[in-house]
């Protein structure tokens, strides 16, 4: 995979002597970070014009381009999320060590999401979210629907095989992924041949789709930042600003002190070579606010950092579907504690070890999907606090679930690197020269210099 390859947004040159295709001239192919950037500035400006002018086209123009961008990166989800779990539980058939591997990722996804949640509620008790907001519980609201345990256990499994898709309830997608790749595995090699080739075939479909929408990044970047301005204003976000500070804040100490560290004391890799490799995804999953939606993009980041392909293909959609360090760890410890001040409810450290039990157990209530509702809906559930309390978040979400997928993804990069290192199975010459210019588009060879 070359290191110098287009831009996703690039067209995939065509070969051959005799083509005299239209070519863009070089210098105004603009980097893809150059064209979020660009989508964000521009997002921001139109955002502003529709509030302080009251252009009611414009907003409801800058809604329905967001709205789409994120409709056509659900499209895939369902059958993405079913195929990549599948595809990546047998691929372990083709690794040394398979258990092994299996049970080092999940532990490591433990581990970083406790330091996560530490990190959050030392943020939240020192800061006091939840003062001075003038916001009151008559401000809040219940949620239509709400998580438990009860609900989070027994929703595992699907009572038939359509309703999950129709639904989109990723967990029980994954469920049913995990048995039927199982199965596979259990049946062999020879039997499971032609389910397997049409399983990679059709992941290989939805891949190259999706792809496609991600080439459209820059234009939903202008839609969902400029109706989050145009929508929720100034005004809005001073209310909340200690709360919004404290979860970027959280995420950006573990993304650049945490991982770093742990990339550097236990991995013994280069940080700063990690991030290179990994930015494309990160900055992906800032716009899309889609741990799924980024998985493609993701996996091929691992890879290019040099995590084996056969690795990879299980750790990273394994991951895009249950390590939310941003999602499921930062965010409910400080939402816990902000809900807590609001309904003025006393918190000890029985309830601070729940909130952590629950963000390193039940992160996969999350499923990759944009937002924390159900995940935010759990926590405040097992604490016992008011349910109103996630009426009083809603408003902002969109604008803290940026910063939030970010991490998650950037976690979910981590973890397979640092347990490749550790099981000295990492291409450090690989990992070394990894560069932060976008990934090939799958199946498009690099074009030639």
């Amino acid at each position: 995979m070359s290191a110098n390859s287009a831009s996703p947004a690039d067209e995939p040159k065509t070969s051959g002597s005799g083509g005299s295709g239209f070519q863009i001239p070089k210098f105004l192919k603009l980097p893809f970070w150059a064209q979020i950037l660009g989508g964000l500035v521009l997002g921001v400006l139109l955002g502003w014009i529709a509030r302080s002018q009251d252009v009611s086209w414009l907003v409801t123009t800058l809604s329905k381009v967001g709205d789409t961008f994120i409709g056509l990166l659900k499209l895939a989800v369902a059958p993405l999320v079913f195929f990549a779990i599948l595809i990546s539980i047998t691929n372990l058939r083709k690794v040394n060590n398979a258990a092994r591997l299996a049970t080092r990722t999940l532990l490591w996804f433990m581990i970083t999401s406790l330091i996560a949640v530490v990190i959050g509620l030392v943020i939240g008790l020192v800061t006091n979210p939840g003062a001075g907001t003038g916001l009151t519980p008559k401000d809040g609201s219940k949620p239509a629907h709400t998580g438990s345990w009860i609900d989070f256990l027994t929703g595992i499994i699907p009572t038939d095989v359509i309703t999950p898709f129709t639904q989109l309830n990723v967990l029980q997608i994954v469920f049913m992924a995990a048995v039927a790749g199982i199965a596979i595995l259990k049946i062999g090699d020879e039997k499971a041949k032609p389910i397997l080739d049409l399983s990679e075939s059709i992941l290989a479909l939805l891949q190259k789709a999706l792809w496609w929408v991600i080439k459209l990044s820059p234009i939903g970047t202008v839609g969902l930042i400029g109706f989050a301005i145009a929508d929720y204003g100034w005004n809005l976000i001073s209310k909340y600003a200690t709360f919004t500070a404290d979860i970027y804040i959280g995420c950006a100490l573990v993304m650049f002190g945490v991982y770093p560290l742990l990339l550097a004391t236990v991995a013994k890799v280069n940080p700063l070579q990690f991030f290179k490799g990994a930015w494309p995804a990160i900055q992906l999953a800032f716009v899309s606010r889609s741990s799924v939606g980024t998985m493609p993009l993701t996996q091929k980041v691992t890879e290019r950092l040099g995590v084996p392909k056969e690795y990879t293909s299980f750790a990273v959609p394994f991951g895009a579907t249950t390590k939310m360090d941003g999602c499921a760890a930062i965010y409910p410890a400080i939402a816990a504690i902000f809900v807590a001040q609001i309904f003025d409810v006393q918190m000890g450290i029985k309830e601070y070890l729940l909130i952590a039990f629950v963000s390193v157990v039940g992160s996969a209530a999350t499923a990759g999907l944009t937002g924390a509702t159900v995940m935010l809906t759990l926590t405040l559930s097992t604490l016992g606090l008011p349910m109103e309390g996630v009426g009083l978040l809603l408003a902002i979400d969109p604008v803290l679930d940026m910063m939030r997928t970010a991490t998650n993804v950037a976690g979910q990069a981590l973890v397979p690197v640092i347990v490749a290192a550790r099981e000295n199975i990492l291409d450090k010459e690989a990992y070394e020269h990894a560069s932060s210019s976008p990934v090939d588009e799958p199946g498009v060879a690099p074009a030639a210099a």
